[in-house]
């Protein structure tokens, strides 16, 4: 959403024709982070991620992109606990990300990775959710534009696969921490707005699908 149109279309066409190199992941990272986080006990003991980035960068490789897979997450890793004294989050219960539901929006099969969810209870005894999610880019704090994208689909996300109609969803503990720059960015107020830009974007998405054409000098 924050990307410029031709940018989007590349992104798009991407989905539509998938390359089938092999892509780093960076699901170690996220794990190692997530956890952390989620046991408070351990906030005071930075060492804990490191020795967790020092052991995945040491770990026994068959070929040249394991080993460029391996240190991608240890990189992700050291970033993090390298800004964990500037991270301020959300006072609140940090739970289990649970299984993550896939979400149709106007015909479009929206998938998401949470890494752990929030949860804290007011003064008046209600329930009120959140959740985060990891960003991490080598050598680039992620734009607060794009953030704000994220956090805000969070926000909207949520209030869509909610099971119990008890539960309010608070802005802002829907959250997307950059792991390069310790940025956490919250969900902006006008989120459901920028949920159903989403909405409609994913309608156009729809709309246009069968004509994306594959990128040049595709082999198929």
């Amino acid at each position: 959403m924050a990307a410029s149109e031709a940018t989007k279309r590349t992104i798009v066409r991407g989905c539509k024709y998938q390359a089938i190199a092999r892509v780093v992941q960076h699901d170690e990272a996220k794990m190692a982070i997530s956890q952390f986080i989620k046991c408070k006990e351990n906030h005071k003991d930075i060492e804990i991620l490191n020795q967790k980035a020092k052991i995945i960068r040491n770990r026994i490789h068959d070929n040249t992109f394991d080993k460029d897979m391996f240190a991608h997450n240890a990189d992700y890793i050291e970033c993090f606990a390298n800004n964990w004294s500037q991270i301020v989050l959300p006072n609140a219960d940090f739970l289990d990300a649970g299984k993550d539901s896939s979400i149709e929006i106007n015909s479009v099969k929206v998938t998401i990775q949470i890494q752990f969810r929030l949860q804290r209870i007011t003064k008046t005894n209600r329930a009120r959710v959140g959740a985060g999610m990891l960003r991490y880019a080598k050598g680039k704090p992620l734009k607060e534009a794009v953030g704000k994208w994220q956090s805000a689909f969070l926000f909207g996300y949520l209030n869509e696969t909610k099971l119990d109609d008890g539960l309010e969803v608070e802005q802002a503990m829907c959250i997307t921490i950059d792991a390069f720059s310790g940025t956490v960015i919250p969900a902006p107020s006008d989120s459901l707005s920028r949920f159903k830009n989403m909405a409609a974007a994913c309608a156009t998405i729809a709309e246009r699908w069968p004509n994306i054409k594959p990128p040049p000098n595709a082999v198929l």
